[in-house]
């Protein structure tokens, strides 16, 4: 027998109709712990504010925007981009704040595997 293989295969690393099974039963567990880690994760709201806290996002965990609160103080005519800009960088903070905690809720389950989604 050449060195490194085995009755069981090359380098005493054979698939064994259990070890197989177990894999299978550990990736369907990996599976619904995934689905249900993604169901919580859609019912999150994730909250972030710009320019001291005269504009606030509300992203949810599926990332839709769905609310924005301004300041009064916040609406200057004389500088309506200002405003502008203060809405898009709540939205965005929220919205990352959204993706870092899918990120990390994911890599939890998956023990770091670099899955694609």
């Amino acid at each position: 027998m050449a060195k490194g293989f085995n009755s069981r295969g090359m380098g005493g690393m054979g698939m064994g109709g259990g070890n197989m099974q177990n894999m299978i039963r550990q990736a369907q567990k990996m599976q619904q712990d995934m689905l249900k880690a993604q169901e919580e994760l859609e019912s999150k709201s994730y909250e972030a504010a710009a320019g001291g806290g005269v504009v606030t996002a509300v992203v949810s965990g599926k990332k839709e925007l769905t609310s924005v609160t301004i300041d009064p103080e916040a609406v200057d005519p004389d500088d309506v981009e200002m405003l502008q800009d203060l809405i898009v960088a709540a939205v965005n903070e929220a919205l990352r704040k959204a993706s870092d905690d899918a990120a990390g809720q994911m890599s939890r389950l998956t023990g770091g595997l670099n899955l694609p989604f």
